[in-house]
């Protein structure tokens, strides 16, 4: 039987970590998020953070924009907030309506004030190991394996997917923490066989309960960063759970996984920003 990782326990212990040092140190940080639209998903999402944000004791500022909002307004509000020194961190909630350009938006955000890691030079940095911002949801996996044991250090690591969200960043850290890398994607040969050498298999796919059994090594640790609902409306992940779990050492459950930790490491960010623009 696997040892299942509770994301919403650890999310709780470094959201209380933060908490705890708001009070301590008194530091006032302010969140200012951006929504474009009315997307569901988008909205429980802001909703979250806003809740995590009070739970903290951050202030955090909502801008709901119309759809119809063009980019070349949603750019000024981006500029505006990147001058406003007592806006610590921005983050525009993903995606934006088909008729915004979302590279150029993110780039109009202050490397400074970069909360979700998605600037070009926060990805630069963590290229060259350099300090900066790192995506909310790698870093919280890194978390999630640190704070439940896990030995990253000369494990052979498979991650599947290559976004510049989640795989991409996932592959750096992983290598910052001296794991062997692997990065597989849509057009990778024999992918099975890949997986099956993984001491540490993250899985961000896309597709729902695409990894099973075959896939894995006896004795590994799996992390599911995918969400879906399925036939019957209930949450699922990338990974088969029921058949996956019997044969892992530790396993992600989709809900209640790596999900809770993507808002907790934001708040960490926060945190983070709070310092560098206060220079």
């Amino acid at each position: 039987m696997a040892n299942i990782i509770d994301g919403k326990k650890i999310s709780a212990q470094v959201k209380d970590e933060c908490k705890e040092r708001v009070k301590k140190e008194g530091l006032e940080v302010t969140l200012a998020v951006i929504q474009v639209g009315t997307d569901p998903a988008s909205t429980v999402y802001v909703g979250n953070k806003k809740k995590a944000c009070e739970y903290i004791g951050i202030r955090s500022l909502a801008y709901e924009l119309p759809e119809e909002t063009t980019e070349k307004e949603l750019l000024a509000l981006v500029n505006k907030l990147n001058k406003d020194d007592s806006v610590h961190g921005i983050l525009v909630q993903l995606p934006l309506p088909p008729h915004m350009d979302e590279d150029k938006v993110i780039q109009a955000i202050s490397p400074k004030k970069d909360v979700d890691g998605f600037h070009p030079q926060s990805v630069g940095a963590l290229s060259i190991g350099q300090p900066g911002f790192v995506s909310c949801t790698p870093a919280g996996i890194i978390q999630l394996l640190k704070r439940s044991g896990v030995e990253m250090d000369g494990k052979e690591c498979v991650i599947i997917g290559r976004s510049n969200i989640v795989g991409k960043p996932m592959a750096l850290l992983m290598i910052r923490e001296n794991a062997t890398v692997t990065v597989c994607h849509s057009h990778t040969k024999n992918l099975k066989e890949v997986t099956k050498r993984a001491d540490i298999l993250i899985v961000a796919i896309g597709k729902p309960k695409f990894i099973t059994k075959e896939y894995v090594k006896e004795g590994a640790v799996v992390i599911d960063v995918g969400i879906h609902r399925n036939e019957n409306n209930k949450l699922c992940g990338d990974v088969d759970f029921d058949d996956v779990e019997p044969i892992a050492s530790a396993i992600t459950p989709v809900p209640g996984g790596v999900g809770p930790m993507t808002i907790a490491m934001l708040m960490n960010n926060c945190m983070e920003a709070k310092g560098l623009t206060a220079e």
